[in-house]
């Protein structure tokens, strides 16, 4: 998970749009909302726009410096902060979006970790908006697989295109609720 920082720094990141991803569903319930691997804040700061309270949380301090400046050149009120998702010790939150996290994750290692962890950040009954690429061996199956009873209550696995300014990715957009 190194090289991050790098990577917003000279501006080569291909997720970076410069909007939230287009088959994202942020039509979120009320309540607390944490968007899980914010980057430069796109998510974040569209649920506040749309008036949700909003953690953004990212292991680049380069990408949470530049969400703390767009929030603040658009007087919104967002709670970015640097960590690791693996290791996030926070209060649960009523949603969690996760805008392509899973998938770099489950390529470069720590997956396992993450996904022990989700259950613990979402309040019983909370909302689970997740975007991935399915090109790097992320399928349905294994969507429907991690995210299965008792736990969770899989609403939906859709395939989407994920915009990259490379032009489009095979994903998944997948809703579910935390038991």
């Amino acid at each position: 998970m190194t090289g991050y920082d790098e990577i917003y720094r000279d501006g080569s990141a291909p997720w970076e749009i410069g909007r939230p991803q287009p088959a994202l569903d942020l039509d979120v319930p009320e309540g607390r909302v944490l968007d899980v691997g914010c980057g430069s804040g796109e998510v974040a700061l569209e649920l506040a726009r749309r008036g949700r309270h909003v953690t953004g949380v990212d292991i680049s301090g380069v990408a949470i410096a530049q969400a703390r400046a767009k929030a603040a050149a658009d007087g919104l009120d967002v709670d970015f902060r640097v960590g690791d998702a693996r290791t996030l010790d926070l209060q649960p939150f009523d949603v969690i979006v996760d805008s392509g996290l899973l998938h770099s994750l489950h390529r470069h290692g720590g997956v396992e970790d993450y996904l022990d962890l989700l259950p613990r950040l979402l309040v019983g009954g909370g909302s689970l908006v997740l975007l991935v690429v399915s090109a790097w061996g992320i399928t349905e199956d294994y969507l429907r697989a991690v995210f299965a009873a008792p736990v969770w209550d899989v609403a939906t696995v859709t395939p989407i295109d994920v915009v990259s300014v490379h032009g489009p990715l095979p994903g998944f957009l997948l809703k579910a609720r935390r038991v």
